[in-house]
C-alpha cells in the first residue's frame, strides 16, 4: 500500500486513471476518509489522474503530534506524484483545505469543487436549538472519552443532518457513513497541530481565479449553508448545486447526482 513520508507522517494515498491526464486532487471531509469518494472514481479516472489521501488523523495514514500545513501535505502529495497543477476536490473540512490550497499555491490549482465547505475564519453562525442540542451530545461524549458514540453522534449531525433522522435516510447509506467515520476512532487520541492560514481564507476567497463548483446538501446544518451562499457570491468565477434529499455527504448518499454534476462542470470547463 503507497505511503509517502513527511516530516512527522506517513501518508496513505491512491491513484486511479492514466498519469498523463489532467489531475484531479479529492479531499475527503471529517467524519470520512479516501474511501468515500470510491462512488465517483471509476467515471472521474476515464479521463483523469485522480489521486486522494487520507489526511492526519484519519484512514490509514499515521501521525506524530506536531505541528504540520495541511497544504503543504497535499503539495508533497502532487510533488511525490509529479503532478504540477491539479483541480482539487474537497468535502467539508476538506474542501476548506482545498481553498487554502488556491489561495496559498494557485499556481498549484487549476479549478476548485467544494462540498459542504466554508473558509477559514468564517464568522461565527447562530445554530437552531436542534443543532445546538446535537452538538451538546458531541461535547459530551468528547469529554467522556467515548469515541465510538462520539463517531456515531457524528454521522447523526452531519451526514443524517438536523432536519432528519435515521428512518428517513437509505439503511445502505447509514451504514456506509458509520463505516467512513468508525475507522477514524483509531486516531482519537492522536494530536497533530494544523498550522492555520494566515491571514485565513474568508476575506480573501475573491482571488481565487480558477474555475469554482461550489456545492451543498439541502439538508446541512445552518452554519454550512450560510458558507455555501457566501462563497457562491465571493468567488468570482463560481457555479453553485444544492444536492437535494441529502447533507454532508452528497457523494456518498446521491452518487449518481453528485457525479453528474462534477463530471459535467469539469468538461464545461475543460479541466
Amino acid at each position: 500500500m503507497p505511503h509517502l513520508i513527511v516530516p512527522g507522517a506517513s501518508l496513505y494515498y491512491e491513484t486511479d486513471g492514466p498519469a498523463s491526464a489532467p489531475a484531479l486532487l479529492l479531499l475527503h471531509a471529517g467524519i470520512a476518509n479516501l474511501r468515500m469518494w470510491d462512488p465517483q472514481i471509476a467515471a472521474l479516472a476515464v479521463g483523469h489522474f485522480v489521486i486522494r489521501f487520507d489526511s492526519r488523523g484519519f484512514g490509514q495514514t499515521t501521525t506524530q503530534d506536531v505541528a504540520f500545513s495541511n497544504r503543504a501535505d497535499a503539495i508533497a502529495v502532487l510533488d511525490h506524484l509529479g503532478v504540477a497543477a491539479a483541480t482539487v476536490i474537497g468535502c467539508s473540512r476538506g474542501g476548506s483545505i482545498a481553498i487554502d490550497l488556491a489561495l496559498e499555491h494557485p499556481e498549484r490549482v487549476t479549478g476548485l469543487v467544494t462540498v459542504g465547505s466554508g473558509p477559514g475564519g468564517f464568522p461565527e453562525v447562530e445554530l437552531t436549538d436542534t443543532e445546538d442540542a446535537l452538538f451538546d451530545e458531541l461535547d459530551l461524549a468528547f469529554e467522556a472519552g467515548d469515541w465510538h458514540r462520539l463517531a456515531r453522534l457524528e454521522v447523526a449531525l452531519w451526514a443524517i443532518g438536523p432536519l432528519r433522522g435515521e428512518a428517513d435516510v437509505d439503511p445502505d447509506f447509514l451504514a456506509a457513513a458509520q463505516s467512513l467515520n468508525r475507522v477514524n476512532v483509531v486516531h482519537a487520541e492522536e494530536n497533530p497541530l494544523p498550522i492555520p492560514l494566515d491571514p485565513p481564507a474568508s476575506n480573501r476567497v475573491a482571488d481565487i481565479e480558477v474555475p469554482a463548483l461550489i456545492t451543498v446538501g439541502e439538508y446541512d446544518i445552518t452554519p454550512t449553508l450560510a458558507q455555501y451562499e457566501y462563497l457562491l457570491s465571493a468567488v468570482p468565477n463560481a457555479s453553485g448545486c444544492t444536492f437535494r434529499d441529502t447533507a454532508h455527504l452528497p457523494s456518498v448518499e446521491r452518487p449518481a447526482d453528485f457525479e453528474r454534476v462534477l463530471v459535467g462542470w469539469l468538461a464545461e470547463n475543460r479541466l
